[in-house]
């Protein structure tokens, strides 16, 4: 009997609730929750699809040990996993001290999984090396808010985005990265069309696009452009008095410092006109309410506290905050980051917002835990890059990495993966066994994923909602909590065996109340909050004990959590990225999201309609750029910077501003040859917040000759044909997997060389199931190198292979998407044209993930009826999530405007 359970979606920081309909064995479906406040019943593609991400194959499913680096992991019992790690963390802890282990922790696990990590850290090993890969998302956000606040935390709500005059995205493209609050947006806007949007970006992003003004800055120069608008604000007068000098320090010294910044020098350093950075200063200091929304453009930098402080500085300045619509507003990139900073899950802090030297915070933490006050580390452990950077000099020996991907998502990769390699001893605590970190652990250990799992979250407007289980978890997996109780019971035993337990936790529930008693009487407050109360509804923070509701907004009364109850303003100064384009490497290297892909794929990787918006990993470049150097789209090319190389396809964008390159951060050795944009980065990082300047780095690029090309597609069960593939990659000089239909999914398979390797057509074919049989046809012509094959069940193409010759792809793909029927003479498979045959489909581009519409569907829906609702209401395009609407829109635009002007 099916039956349904409400939950919390486990992507983004947006937190929205999802109603999971559960058979009792298996997810069998999703909705959003029409009452959780964050969506109120919205989804986007990600969300829409996460039961197809369900299933055993892939998953980690029994602890797996390997005893000697050069040998196979084993499966072994739990018991053995526990005690085997509990041993070598409890050996290198008595000989090179606490800290020589450290934790590695995501901001997908839940809060009470954090919790008990954090405490077995600092209140058991007494080490503060226990950082998060929020260190690469979120913290920048983090010391901004701390510095100018005193305390961490967004001062807004979601509703502010119906109630904002003006929105300004910094380094956010909140159409791709937050689409749920993105059409909260868009029909505020057409609610109130007064409503001003100011995008700044080095793209033209969907969300710029839709924008009333697109400040396209040079990469890294934010400071200089807020810095600019607030000299402009200052000298036109449009500041808050009462704010500046009742309840702010520090203004005279920012004055001071913004006086270099004169419109004009600011427009010049930024690359943009004048008069457009005059234009966003008047229309922010003019708004009735202005609200800023911002990501990673601004966090992920080594100035990206600087950033985040000269845009709190706007703020602060013309009092837009602690009002409706008001405020600077960091977006949050996982589900839970905000968790992991409210249990001090990172190296920099302590629980519920204490600090490591704070004296009187280390021993009120103490007492709440039962441990001696000097066991509690004073100083700041190893940041996210540092504890990379240990583990490679062996000053760190051991690492427990938990719920996260490091191999793929760290800055200088190669480094990392040498790390790894040099550790003595890596623990990967993972819900999937196929990610790049997977390889490099010694014990893998099996943890419950999305729809398994009890505890809560925190989205980004400081709202804890509840996290239920549907289904159990398979095989062997455990709760994250319980494998970091078990192991902190086991090493307690071996470190401190006459303590009394500190970790007699039954459930995630004690967990919880353990983690609400040290949050009493701080800013962060949740002494109101209990399982009971969040069955009813989720809830914000702070609400203590006697309260009803949680505080929508912070700082209404001009008071805030610094020593004087004063804001402050910091006079930052201007920088330019770490690592700018020079004579050898001359272009600038950006990283961001897709729509329909999330972080590194191991979970929206296994769904093959989130492929059908963005099918491979492709470098985008100016149009201009491509013609200067004779590339078309499609062309291989080879992009370094001074610490990797990759081998990629170029395409032309228009977003993408000459002497720039953009590519997807998602992709990794799952689905390429090589590990993704991140073998390219610099682990520079911010001196305040130690986040890394994951956006910027400068590359050049060379186009490549390889004349050898093959590409196959088969259709099966993929997640085992990808287990299949994946070892082919290695050693190409270009291959890349993906995924390609719906109702009969299937993989793709492209790869270029000089030539063919040698056996590698033959593991492929042995590895596609392609032995030819009643049901095969081959073609060869070794003279010319050329080499087909394609196999047909009950009258479908269940799978075909092109190589030497790759022309009818295209077609053949197209087949293959819609199901496989086929009506032609079997040969044609292997036809040498790119033009499909009368009859045969030609390859679409989808753009409509929910409905499958593709963008010439939507173009001739357009051109019959006039107007975008017509398509709409003729195709379905943009009805469902509505994450498709910002390109919907743009299409609509164009479509009817050639419509327009072509000639009777």
């Amino acid at each position: 009997m099916t039956h349904t359970v409400r939950s919390t979606c486990c992507y983004c920081g947006v937190g929205c609730g999802v109603l999971i309909h559960t058979d009792g064995e298996r997810i069998t479906g999703i909705d959003g929750d029409p009452q959780h406040p964050a969506n109120f019943g919205r989804l986007c593609t990600k969300g829409r699809t996460l039961p197809l991400t369900t299933g055993d194959v892939g998953r980690a499913l029994a602890p797996m040990l390997r005893e000697a680096r050069d040998e196979e992991r084993r499966p072994v019992a739990w018991d053995t996993a526990i005690d085997t790690a509990a041993d070598r963390f409890a050996a290198i802890i008595r000989e090179h001290g606490p800290d020589a282990v450290a934790f590695y922790l995501s901001g997908q696990l839940l809060t009470e999984d954090y919790y008990v990590f954090n405490k077995l850290a600092k209140g058991l090993v007494g080490t503060a090396n226990v950082d998060t890969n929020s260190r690469l998302c979120m913290s920048s956000a983090v010391s901004a808010y701390k510095l100018a606040f005193g305390a961490d935390g967004p001062p807004t709500c979601y509703d502010d985005l119906e109630h904002a005059d003006l929105v300004l995205f910094a380094g956010s493209n909140a159409a791709y990265a937050h689409p749920v609050l993105f059409r909260r947006l868009e029909e505020a806007r057409a609610a109130r069309p007064g409503v001003r949007w100011i995008a700044i970006d080095p793209r033209r992003t969907d969300t710029a696009a839709m924008a009333d003004l697109h400040l396209a800055i040079q990469p890294g120069t934010d400071v200089a452009l807020f810095h600019g608008m607030l000299h402009h604000l200052i000298w036109e007068g449009r500041l808050d008095a009462d704010l500046i000098d009742g309840h702010s320090e520090g203004f005279e010294q920012l004055k001071n410092e913004v006086r270099a910044y004169p419109p004009h020098r600011a427009a010049e350093i930024c690359g943009i006109e004048e008069k457009d950075l005059v234009t966003a200063a008047d229309w922010f200091g003019e708004a009735g309410a202005a609200l800023s929304l911002y990501c990673m453009g601004l966090n992920q930098s080594s100035h990206g506290t600087d950033k985040n402080l000269a845009l709190i500085n706007l703020h602060l300045a013309t009092g837009q905050l602690g009002r409706p619509g008001t405020g600077p507003f960091s977006l949050t990139g996982q589900p839970n980051a905000m968790g992991g900073r409210e249990v001090g899950g990172m190296a920099t802090m302590l629980a519920s917002h204490r600090d490591l030297a704070n004296a009187s915070h280390r021993e009120e933490l103490a007492a709440l835990w039962g441990v001696p006050a000097e066991r509690l580390p004073a100083k700041p452990g190893l940041t996210a890059v540092e504890l990379f950077d240990a583990l490679e000099k062996g000053t760190v020996k051991a690492v427990w990495i938990a719920c996260t991907n490091p191999a793929h998502s760290m800055p200088d990769l190669a480094k990392v993966q040498a790390a790894l390699k040099n550790a003595e001893f890596v623990v990967l605590q993972e819900a999937f066994s196929d990610t790049d970190t997977a390889p490099f652990a010694d014990l893998l250990l099996p943890a419950s994923s999305w729809g398994e799992k009890e505890g809560v979250v925190t989205n980004s407007e400081r709202r804890i909602s509840r996290v239920r289980a549907a289904v159990r978890a398979p095989g062997d997996a455990r709760a994250d909590w319980r494998i970091a109780r078990d192991f902190a019971r086991a090493l307690q035993q071996r470190l401190a065996p006459h303590e009394p337990d500190l970790f007699a936790f039954d459930s995630p529930e004690d967990v919880f109340v353990e983690y609400r008693a040290t949050t009493v009487g701080r800013d962060i407050d949740i002494g109101g909050v209990d399982y009971a109360l969040l069955e009813a509804a989720p809830q914000q923070w702070p609400l203590p004990a006697g309260e009803k509701l949680g505080r929508a907004r912070l700082y209404t009364d001009r008071v805030f959590n610094t020593a004087s109850g004063r804001a402050r303003f910091h006079a930052v100064a201007y920088l330019p990225v770490a690592e700018a384009p020079n004579a050898r490497y001359p272009f600038r290297l950006l990283s961001g999201r897709l729509r329909d892909q999330w972080h590194g794929m191991s979970r929206s990787g296994r769904v093959p309609q989130l492929f059908e918006h963005v099918a491979e990993a492709r470098l985008a470049m100016n149009p201009g750029d491509m013609a200067r150097r004779s590339l078309a789209d499609g062309d291989l090319v080879e992009v370094s910077s001074k610490r990797g190389k990759l081998v990629l396809p170029v395409e032309a964008s228009n977003e993408t501003p000459s002497g720039s390159l953009f590519l997807p951060m998602h992709w990794n050795g799952q689905f390429l040859q090589d590990v993704g944009v991140n073998l390219l980065t610099l682990p520079a990082r911010c001196d305040k917040s130690a986040q890394p300047e994951l956006k910027h780095a400068a590359v050049r690029l060379e186009k490549l000759d390889l004349a050898w090309r093959c590409v196959a597609v088969v259709a099966g069960n993929v997640q085992v044909l990808l287990a299949k593939l994946r070892p082919l990659l290695a050693g190409c000089r270009y291959a890349s997997l993906s995924l390609v239909g719906r109702e009969r999914p299937a993989v793709r398979l492209t790869m270029a060389g000089e030539s063919a390797p040698e056996g590698w057509l033959e593991r492929l074919d042995a590895a596609l199931g392609l032995a030819g049989g009643p049901d095969g046809l081959g073609y060869r012509d070794e003279k010319r190198g050329i080499d087909k094959r394609a196999q047909w069940q009950d009258g479908r193409l269940v799978a075909f292979r092109l190589a030497g010759e790759t022309a009818a792809e295209g077609w053949l793909t197209e087949i293959m998407r819609q199901g496989g029927g086929w009506s032609f003479p079997r040969p044609w498979a292997f036809l040498p044209s790119a033009a499909a045959p009368a009859g045969a489909p030609a390859p679409v581009r989808m753009v409509c993930n929910c409905n499958g519409v593709s963008e010439s569907a939507i173009a001739a829906a357009l051109k019959a009826g006039g107007s975008l609702a017509a398509a709409q209401a003729a195709t379905g395009c943009g009805t469902a999530c509505g994450s498709c609407l910002p390109e919907c829109k743009r299409l609509a635009a164009a479509t009817l405007a050639q419509t327009e002007h072509a000639p009777a």
